[in-house]
This record gives structure tokens, C-alpha cells and sequence, in this order.
């Protein structure tokens, strides 16, 4: 009976002692927190591991971090993860949604984004844009001819109308001359040229008595008119003098109409077929309405393919550029030891108590062990 005693006496004491042990070492891992000097002289393990080496665990963190967790080929894979893009794409959906039927107006979100006076602001920045353009444009063909500088096909579609022209032009003479007025105005044609041949004039008029040469000389104009070869005729002098216009320079087509007023000209143009003051007070929902499906559906999965697809071509240098090592090393140098020792605790609590309760599973078989070779001894 004693020698039973002696060896559960013998096992417990190892038991406690191989817990209280391995306790002591997970405590020694953190604490002291600070040195403790007693006679001027540091003790032995103080402070804490932990502690002590704060420094190169902030510095194996951030190289683990970008080595390990967080590296190129692992986001790589992540972003071009269907499902990954798939949600992205939802998500972007569901946002583009919610702000493309906002019943705001568009001036009222460009001051929420901090765009003052907008309609200025936009009108500014074109007029800008057009001053810019309109010089590189002209300082392109300056030195060339207007046959030079439009597209072949521009000016084959202007050359086009003249058969059109003329038969506008030759319709619009022949309404006019059957009207009562063009009558009048052959009428007083006809007195203009009468009275300025003196003699002659006033004989045809004696000779011609009551007769009306008006009467007489507008169905031969409208004959005229009427003429396949006054439409043809018509036609050759307008492509004659395109011809003529087309030789002209560049430079002189703006010399003769001013630099100045050319420039004004398109700006005004650009700015009054852009209505800015109308547009700005529209809500975004019904200046998108028409745009809406394509923008939701087509526009914004396009958007996040090329998106994903530069985010993974650059992944490298955006890594680079974060220096994840560094906030990562600088972050937990911020930590205190403290803070350390409870978020490693928080994950490694129960492996540490399984190392304390191993301890003591070892110092109680050790202390079996002792108890029966003291017992052999004796």
C-alpha cells in the first residue's frame, strides 16, 4: 500500500511540475513585458520573447505576408476566379442601378462630388477644348488646299447636290416668276431698261402702246427655266465653282472669314447643341433612361473585364507600390505588447493549454517512472 502511495505521490508531483513548467515557459514568451534589473544587473529572460523580439516578428510578419499570404500569383488567381468576377460584376450591377435611377439631377450630384457652378465649369472647359483642337486641327492643314484637307468622300458627297441644287434653285426661280410679285419685278425691270435708253426707250414704248412687255417676257423666262439645259447649265457653274472654291487655301478661307469668328463660330455651335443649362437640370434618371439597359448589362461587365484584366497584368507593380511588407512591418511595430500577446492567444489559446496539460501527462508518466525505480532501488 505505501508503495502505491510513493508512486501516485511521485506522479503527481511530476504532473504538477511538468504543468507548472510548460506554463511558465508560455507565460516566459511574453512577460515580463519589460527588463528587470535588480542590482543593476539584468535578469536572465527579461523581458519576454515576445518582447524582445518585436522588432524581427514585425519584420518576419511583412515578409511572410507578401511571401506567403498575400503574394502576385495568389490575387492573380483570385481575380480571374469566375465566381469572383461574377460577384464583382453583381455588385457593380446592383450599384450602377442605384445610382443610374437616382432622381437627382445631374448639377445637383456634380456639386455633391464637388463640381461648383457646373454649367460654367463645363462650358469653360469646352470652349477650351475647342480653342485647343481647332488650332492643332488648322496648324495640320494651314498650308493645304480645301481639296487637300476634307475626306474624298466628303467632298464627292458635296459635288453630289449640285444636280439637286440646281433643281431647287431653278423651282424656287419659277414659283417666284409665277408669282404676282415676280410679274411686278420684270415690270419694273422692264421700265428700269426703258427709261435708261433715252429716245429709244420712250419709241419702243410708243410703238408697243398698251401691251405689256411683262406679259410677254415671263412665260419665256418660266420657258427658260423649264429647260433641262437650264438645270444642266446651273449645275456645270456650281461644280466650276467648287472647282475654283476647292483650289483655295486653307489659310485664306480663314483669313477671309477671321480666325476670331471661325473660333466663335464653333463654339457657340458646340455649346448651344450641347443645351448644358437644360441638361444639368434633368434628373439622371431620365437623361440615362434611353442608355440604362445597355450601361447596366453590357457596358459595366465590359468595364470590370478590363478592369480585372489590368489589375492582373499590373498586380505586380501594385504590390510594389503598396509595400505590403512595410505597412505590415510598421503596423504591428505600432502594437503593444499587450495587444501582441492577445491576439496570439486568440489563436493559439487551446494548443497552448494542450501544451500545458501535455506537460503534465509527461511529468506524471515521469514521476510513475521515478516512483518505481526508487521503489527498485530501495
Amino acid at each position: 500500500m505505501d508503495s502505491v502511495f510513493y508512486i501516485v505521490f511521485m506522479m503527481i508531483v511530476g504532473a504538477v511540475i511538468g504543468g507548472v513548467t510548460n506554463e511558465l515557459a508560455i507565460q516566459m514568451l511574453f512577460r515580463p513585458y519589460h527588463p528587470i534589473y535588480i542590482a543593476g544587473k539584468r535578469l536572465p529572460f527579461t523581458p519576454g520573447l515576445i518582447p524582445k523580439r518585436r522588432e524581427e516578428l514585425a519584420e518576419q510578419m511583412g515578409r511572410m505576408v507578401v511571401e506567403h499570404l498575400l503574394t502576385p500569383e495568389g490575387i492573380r488567381r483570385k481575380l480571374t476566379e469566375q465566381t469572383f468576377i461574377q460577384g464583382v460584376v453583381k455588385w457593380a450591377q446592383e450599384a450602377g442601378e442605384k445610382w443610374l435611377s437616382s432622381h437627382k439631377t445631374i448639377g445637383e450630384l456634380a456639386a455633391l462630388i464637388g463640381v461648383k457652378h457646373p454649367e460654367e465649369t463645363i462650358q469653360r472647359r469646352m470652349t477650351s477644348l475647342v480653342e485647343t483642337k481647332y488650332e492643332q486641327w488648322m496648324k495640320e492643314i494651314r498650308s493645304k488646299t480645301i481639296h487637300e484637307s476634307f475626306p474624298a468622300e466628303l467632298l464627292a458627297k458635296v459635288e453630289a447636290t449640285f444636280p439637286v441644287l440646281a433643281n431647287y434653285i431653278v423651282d424656287k426661280a419659277i414659283d417666284y416668276f409665277n408669282s404676282q410679285e415676280g410679274k411686278q419685278r420684270i415690270d419694273r425691270m422692264i421700265d428700269d431698261f426703258l427709261s435708261g435708253r433715252g429716245m429709244l426707250g420712250n419709241m419702243l414704248q410708243m410703238l408697243l402702246g398698251n401691251v405689256s412687255l411683262a406679259d410677254k417676257i415671263q412665260p419665256e423666262i418660266i420657258k427658260f427655266l423649264n429647260n433641262e439645259g437650264t438645270k444642266e447649265l446651273l449645275s456645270n457653274l456650281l461644280a466650276k465653282e467648287w472647282d475654283k472654291l476647292k483650289a483655295y487655301k486653307i489659310a485664306d478661307v480663314e483669313a477671309l472669314i477671321g480666325k476670331e469668328r471661325a473660333m466663335d463660330f464653333i463654339k457657340n455651335f458646340v455649346v448651344n447643341r450641347l443645351e448644358m443649362g437644360q441638361l444639368l437640370n434633368q434628373p439622371l434618371s431620365t437623361v440615362i433612361a434611353p442608355y440604362k439597359k445597355t450601361m447596366i448589362h453590357e457596358l459595366i461587365p465590359k468595364a470590370v473585364d478590363v478592369l480585372s484584366g489590368l489589375v492582373v497584368e499590373k498586380v505586380d507593380t501594385i504590390i510594389q507600390r503598396l509595400q505590403l511588407e512595410e505597412i505590415v512591418r510598421s503596423q504591428v511595430k505600432t502594437f503593444s505588447v499587450e495587444r501582441l500577446e492577445e491576439m496570439i492567444l486568440s489563436i493559439s489559446k487551446r494548443e497552448f493549454k494542450m501544451i500545458t496539460y501535455l506537460g503534465a501527462l509527461l511529468g506524471g508518466i515521469i514521476g510513475i517512472i521515478q516512483g518505481i525505480v526508487g521503489l527498485i532501488i530501495s
